[in-house]
């Protein structure tokens, strides 16, 4: 009898409608800053991941997540359900998580996250893993949750993707539970605890597959011995909100793909890029098709010059 087949990718995180106002410049502490236009989007980290494994990716994708009994979760919901992903919504008597951001004119944001519902997950909420292939998580529910999640997807042979935001340092239970971890350089650094190159806090992390995101710059990873750089694609960035969130999502759809690790950080690289032209979080997600259509664009090709810079910023030698 053949053995099923692992198919599925499931997100389990955060959900919170996104309150954005654009503004000339992110304000410094005490400092008012008058705003211009304002919008609501759909956003939270792990709601943003799982469009982006379903719109981006192109895999079939299921969330766990909590909602609150108010409007707010229904503009959602209906996100979601638009991108393709199925829902198994825990309603809580909290309200519906929120989120304030304000966007400059350089593309910087800056960002407060009111959790709301996000904090009723508890960890026992999780239905049949059976078809399974990877579990995404991010750090915008309670810890005791996700460490929850993370070992029990070991438990049933499911491949266990973290990505370590907010930054915080973590418990060794959570990061031996944990097949591949994404973090950005000040994740990386919490995480450690040292303030070295990248290269060099890659090898205080005793996880089989690190990656981290370096902006604009690119990405680069380790898995196993064996290092690998990604640079940036270059665009109009507009917005760079959900751009990490993207990045997760797509690289996880490639690997359920199988694709090579090479691939698939090239893959969630022009993903990314291609966030930021967008306003908003997932309203910003592109298709498949048009991650397709940059990587196929012989301008996307990165000289050796490029690849050799990222590298002495890495400290790769």
């Amino acid at each position: 009898m053949n053995a099923r087949v692992r198919d599925t990718l499931l997100v389990a995180g955060s959900a919170n409608l996104d309150f954005v106002v654009r503004a000339t410049h992110v304000p410094a502490p005490g400092e008012t800053v008058l705003g211009r236009d304002f919008a609501t989007f759909p956003g939270g980290k792990g709601a943003n991941q799982a469009v982006a494994c379903a719109r981006a990716g192109g895999v079939d994708t299921r969330m766990l997540l909590a909602l609150g009994d108010d409007p707010f979760a229904a503009v959602i919901e209906n996100s979601l359900a638009d991108a393709g992903v199925r829902m198994q919504v825990v309603r809580s008597a909290e309200p519906t998580g929120t989120a304030f951001i304000c966007l400059s004119d350089d593309a910087e944001n800056a960002i407060t996250v009111a959790p709301g519902a996000n904090a009723s997950l508890r960890g026992d909420e999780l239905s049949s893993l059976q078809d399974i292939s990877h579990l995404l998580l991010q750090l915008e529910t309670p810890l005791q949750a996700v460490i929850a999640f993370a070992l029990a997807a070991r438990a049933s042979g499911v491949q266990v993707v973290l990505n370590a935001a907010p930054a915080r340092a973590l418990p060794t239970e959570l990061l031996r539970s944990v097949d591949v971890l994404v973090v950005n350089e000040g994740e990386l650094a919490a995480i450690t605890g040292h303030r070295g190159s990248v290269g060099e806090c890659l090898a205080q992390l005793d996880v089989p597959c690190v990656v981290v995101t370096l902006g604009a710059r690119g990405c680069c990873a380790r898995q196993g011995d064996e290092f690998f750089l990604q640079c940036g694609f270059k665009v109009q960035a507009v917005d760079t909100t959900a751009a990490g969130d993207t990045f997760c999502g797509a690289l996880v759809a490639a690997m359920s793909r199988q694709q090579p690790m090479a691939d698939a950080l090239r893959y969630a690289s022009a993903a990314s890029a291609l966030t930021c032209t967008g306003l908003g979080a997932q309203s910003s997600i592109p298709t498949r098709e048009r991650v397709q259509a940059l990587l196929q664009d012989p301008a996307a090709t990165h000289s050796p010059q490029a690849v050799a810079e990222l590298a002495a910023y890495c400290g790769f030698g």
